[in-house]
């Protein structure tokens, strides 16, 4: 199976946490194929937002959540 990452980020109402504002408004990078090409465009989304301290992006690692015993 391949090891699937998506990423995504959004407004959050505390930095240090994950609650986002509005998880209609997510701005969704996309879904790559591996934990490189995920962390290359989360660098890309996150430093265009590096201002904005309420901003915060993410890898989600999608293979965990499609086989969670694995």
């Amino acid at each position: 199976m391949s090891k699937l990452h998506l990423v995504f980020g959004g407004r959050v109402t505390d930095p240090r946490g994950l609650d986002f504002e509005d998880p209609t408004a997510l701005d969704i990078v996309g879904i790559f194929p591996d934990y490189s090409a995920a962390e290359s465009a989360w660098r890309g989304a996150a430093q265009r937002t590096v201002d904005d301290a309420q901003m915060k992006y993410v890898v989600v690692h999608l293979h965990r959540l499609l086989e969670p015993d694995a």
